[in-house]
């Protein structure tokens, strides 16, 4: 079994930051102490290096079956191998939709032969596939997601009695996309009058309105207080959102959680006139005012998580006017990275981005030994060097769409080193063809 002997990184793990080594043996981390000495182990020498757990990504979307001339499996595991990602969640909204046991262990398959971050699914729920939702294994899959706005695909679950007998009937955790279609319907047909199909960028928070976001959000929210549910919120964009979730229990206690994505936490409407479509997301990027109440949860503990809501789309297809332009933009290589760089500006501490951004996840979703540097976890690890800046460019982008909302953009820091279950899978620059990627296991 094949050692390997992190030494004398800065260690950041359950609140703490301390100079010490970590011992990897095989798939699992075998100790964690200020000085270790083991002859036999090779030895990384982390001097200067920021030691994390792998981060958690609870919403990807890899495209995977079906739209794969956007991006697969194999591309974005990669990418999020390299960004410091090693465990991923992917949703349902895929060609064919993961909306049946079938379908769901298809793409199982798929990513046991392809992916080099461990990973596990979301699946679907429609209005009509309530019997296909209770067969589901709950220690066996991530959970269940709900689009409860038809942002992405033609998963709209719209039926009121639906959406009320899948709450009261799973006790998985319940993801959703809360956006009131309606009064996007009605606001997007405005719009298109004013404007015909090339609306202005700076329109697409009007229409995606900061009130289709809470009508929705405020909705779900009171249905799973009055069924008991436990619900998680998804990329959560507004400020008035915030007044819906509490922060006085402990994270493992809570019913009602919250997540909110990177793109929310840097940019801004401001943003729309640079980037155009290119920062096009559902939810819509929000103003300076909502970007500030969202830190602001973040940091009190109402918002539980950070994600990506990684969704590649070739550049061709964000070119398009605006009514035509699909929503999303890829993420997982640059959020890590993203967040070290609001360390650097001192609004949030290192210790507060792993415990977001790694330890969160694990005990949101119950994941079996991940999340944390522990001894006997799964040795998931990330080394960040917080003083090598680098510029994003076309030539350092590994996401097969091959374009970034952060190009051009220098970060302060650069991720080195990627464990994945033991395995040296990320070293300074070069992704390893090997993959030692597992189906993540939830502990229900």
């Amino acid at each position: 079994m094949k050692s390997v002997l992190i030494k004398n990184g800065i260690i950041i793990n359950e609140g703490i930051s301390f100079t010490g080594d970590i011992l990897i043996e095989g798939d699992f981390i075998k100790q964690v102490a200020k000085n270790i000495e083991n002859s036999d182990a090779e030895v990384l020498d982390a001097t200067g290096l920021y030691v994390i757990p792998g981060a958690i990504d609870d919403q990807v979307h890899f495209r995977e079956p079906g739209l794969t001339h956007k991006a697969n499996i194999a591309t974005e595991s990669r990418a999020a191998v390299a960004g410091g990602i090693t465990s991923f969640v992917e949703m349902p909204n895929t060609k064919p939709q993961t909306t049946t046991v079938k379908k769901l262990e298809e793409k199982f398959e798929i990513a046991k032969n392809t992916s080099f971050a461990n990973y596990s699914f979301m699946f679907g729920g429609t209005n009509d596939n309530l019997e296909e939702i209770m067969k589901m294994d709950p220690k066996s899959v991530a959970g269940l997601k709900l689009f409860l706005g038809s942002s992405t695909g033609n998963m709209l679950v719209d039926d009121p009695e639906v959406i009320e007998l899948i709450f009261s009937n799973t006790k998985m955790v319940i993801s959703v996309h809360c956006e009131d279609e309606q009064t996007i319907r009605k606001n997007t047909a405005k719009y298109v009058e004013t404007y015909g199909e090339d609306i202005p960028m700076e329109i697409h928070p009007i229409i995606r309105s900061h009130e289709s976001c809470y009508l929705s959000s405020s909705q779900a929210i009171a249905l799973a207080k009055k069924t008991g549910a436990r619900l998680h919120v998804f990329h959560l964009s507004t400020a008035k959102e915030m007044t819906l979730f509490r922060n006085d229990i402990p994270l493992k206690d809570k019913k009602i959680t919250a997540e909110v994505c990177v793109h929310h936490l840097w940019f801004s409407s401001e943003d729309y006139k640079e980037k155009g479509t290119l920062i096009k997301w559902n939810p819509a990027v929000k103003n300076k005012e909502d970007r500030a109440a969202l830190w602001e949860a973040l940091l009190d503990g109402r918002i539980d998580v950070i994600a990506t809501d990684h969704a590649p789309h070739t550049i061709e297809e964000k070119k398009n006017v605006y009514t035509k332009a699909p929503s999303g933009g890829p993420l997982v290589q640059h959020a890590v990275v993203a967040l070290f760089e609001k360390v650097k500006e001192g609004l949030i501490s290192k210790e507060k981005v792993v415990e977001k951004f790694c330890h969160n996840p694990a005990i949101l979703f119950e994941v079996e030994k991940r999340g944390y540097l522990r001894e006997g976890y799964f040795a998931d690890i990330v080394l960040i060097d917080p003083k090598d800046s680098w510029t994003v460019a076309k030539d350092n982008i590994h996401y097969k769409c091959e374009w970034s909302p952060f190009e051009g953009y220098t970060f302060s820091s650069k991720i080195k080193h990627t464990f994945i279950n033991g395995h040296h899978a990320y070293n300074d620059g070069i992704l390893s063809e090997f993959r030692n990627a597992k189906r993540l296991t939830f502990n229900r």
